[in-house]
């Protein structure tokens, strides 16, 4: 009985990097990941009251705001620059940080009691994450998912 992942392991060997292509799934839930983001980020930039459920914005809410508009935006990018030019590993690491950003947001909103976003966030984590498995060929919570081969 042959092993997928040893297969799929030979398969990137032989076939150049620049070659290689994404699942197509895996494309879509980055660039609408991605999307997301920035849109997110453009919220936090042009009407940031809308963070605030419409309390008033105060310098250190406006200060958070900036941070979460300079975040989310360089966190954008480079998810796209890497779908862009296929790297592997490191899209694969990107997207398991964003993952890891969301599962905290998404528990932080369960512990103030903010129960309509969290699903929301966490389902969009649990698709990080298997987009993140898919690059890897592996779990990403195993180490040698990290390791150069």
């Amino acid at each position: 009985m042959t092993n997928p992942t040893a297969s799929s392991r030979a398969d990137d060997l032989q076939t150049p990097r620049s070659v290689t292509r994404f699942p197509l799934w895996v494309s879509i839930v980055v660039v609408l990941g991605a999307l997301l983001s920035i849109i997110g980020a453009v919220i936090s930039k042009v009407n940031p009251t809308l963070l605030t459920s419409g309390g008033s914005m105060t310098e250190a809410a406006r200060v958070y705001a900036d941070y979460m508009f300079a975040r989310s935006l360089a966190l954008a990018v480079m998810v796209l620059f890497l779908l862009a030019v296929r790297s592997r590993r490191m899209l694969a690491s990107f997207m398991v940080l964003i993952a890891f950003i969301q599962l905290i947001d998404g528990v932080d909103d369960l512990v103030r009691g903010a129960f309509l976003l969290a699903p929301g966030l966490l389902v969009f984590a649990l698709v990080f994450l298997a987009g993140a498995w898919r690059l890897f060929g592996q779990a990403p919570w195993r180490l040698d998912a990290w390791r150069e081969s």
